[in-house]
């Protein structure tokens, strides 16, 4: 009889790899992709992803876009609103008045740690809702309007 490895429990056991991993590097952001755990590892995808799907009931892990993983530390808080949600807040966040010029795309894309792609889809949506003036090569997007502010009730 061979000694090969159960295929059951396998992504556990790696699971548990990539757990120490992250305990031993505080720097670490990102979790290996699945090519890498498929590599390191000999293992299917099939096995990779349940390794995620794993550190990610842990609270360990989140999916972001582009299919790669980030690491969750606990205490870190983690805004979940739509990007353009968090867009329209530089305008508040940064005190931006109506006419100033708004953050470069490469700016914000370093910023919110997205892709350029993903920035331009946001900044459409703030364009359209008429907060932000027309992007083109070589011209700022400037401020047209300030968000609707929650209103607190003041006694």
């Amino acid at each position: 009889m061979s000694q090969q490895a159960s295929p059951r429990g396998t992504f556990l056991k790696i699971a548990d790899v990539v757990r120490g991993q992250i305990e031993a590097d505080d720097e670490m952001v990102e979790l290996p992709s699945a090519a890498d755990l498929m590599r390191d590892h000999g293992v299917s995808r099939g096995v990779a992803l349940r390794v995620f799907g794993a550190l990610q009931k842990e609270g360990v892990a989140e999916p972001v876009p582009g299919g790669r993983w980030r690491v969750v530390r606990g205490g870190q808080s983690v805004d979940r609103r739509p990007l353009a949600e968090r867009l329209a807040d530089v305008i508040t966040d940064d005190d931006l008045a109506v006419g100033a010029a708004f953050p470069s795309a490469t700016a914000l894309c370093e910023r919110f740690d997205v892709s350029r792609p993903t920035i331009s889809k946001a900044l459409e949506k703030l364009q359209a809702a008429g907060l932000l003036s027309e992007g083109r090569q070589g011209k700022q997007r400037t401020v047209l309007a300030l968000p609707n502010q929650k209103e607190s009730s003041k006694p």
